[in-house]
């Protein structure tokens, strides 16, 4: 079983909330059934605040099935996701959603660069709208700095950028852009400290992420 637990402090700036100190509590795990499948689960608590005001709620789970060992994964999962919007009156509405996705994940690297590609392709029920299509694109570059490799006790640079692109009339619905340094204490901990910005058609935020990630 390989399970990473990643706790992110995030604050960002919005127009319609109350505070501007928000985090995300972030569960992923990953559980290799054989050479070829394994299952897929995550659990992100996100809040306005520092606890207590729930942003979203997301649930998502999977199954995967490996082309080839350790590099290119194909996987068929559902989402459900529990949001709590504000409105300008400083009032929240809820909505839920389900949402079943397809993915593809190629890993490559590039003699120490580690590069990530995820394809996402999303079918999204939102609670009284008609379905919404949705495709992602996920690169991410980790570059060790004092080791040719990702090993223990190794200082790594880690950049990401996620273009998210809608069916509608407007397909531009987001993008998150994302740079942090991170430390690899053992095969099992790692810790990264980063910056991320999400650009949206008529705003933005900006948050700070600390992240501690535990494999077992």
């Amino acid at each position: 079983t390989k399970t990473l637990i990643i706790l992110c402090f995030t604050p960002f700036l919005s127009l319609a909330q109350e505070s501007d100190l928000g985090n995300w509590f972030i569960y992923f795990g990953n559980k290799k059934i054989n050479d070829k499948w394994n299952l897929h689960h995550e659990v992100q608590y996100r809040n306005y605040n520092a606890i207590g005001d729930l942003e979203q709620l997301l649930l998502r789970t999977g199954v995967g099935f490996n082309l080839t060992p350790n590099n290119n994964n194909l996987l068929l999962g559902y989402g459900f996701i529990q949001s709590e919007n504000y409105l300008k009156d400083q009032s929240k509405i809820s909505l839920s959603e389900h949402r079943i996705y397809q993915q593809f994940i190629s890993k490559q690297s590039i003699a120490r660069v580690s590069l990530q590609h995820r394809y996402r392709f999303e079918q999204r029920w939102v609670e009284n709208q008609s379905m919404r299509l949705r495709f992602r694109y996920f690169l991410a570059v980790n570059i060790p700095l004092n080791r040719d490799q990702m090993i223990e006790k190794t200082y790594y640079a880690s950049f990401y950028n996620e273009i998210f692109l809608d069916t509608d009339e407007l397909p531009f619905d987001r993008n998150r852009l994302y740079g942090g340094v991170g430390y690899k204490l053992n095969k099992q901990l790692k810790f990264e400290f980063g910056y991320m910005n999400q650009f949206f058609s008529n705003a933005s935020r900006d948050q700070v992420n600390v992240i501690a990630a535990y494999n077992f």
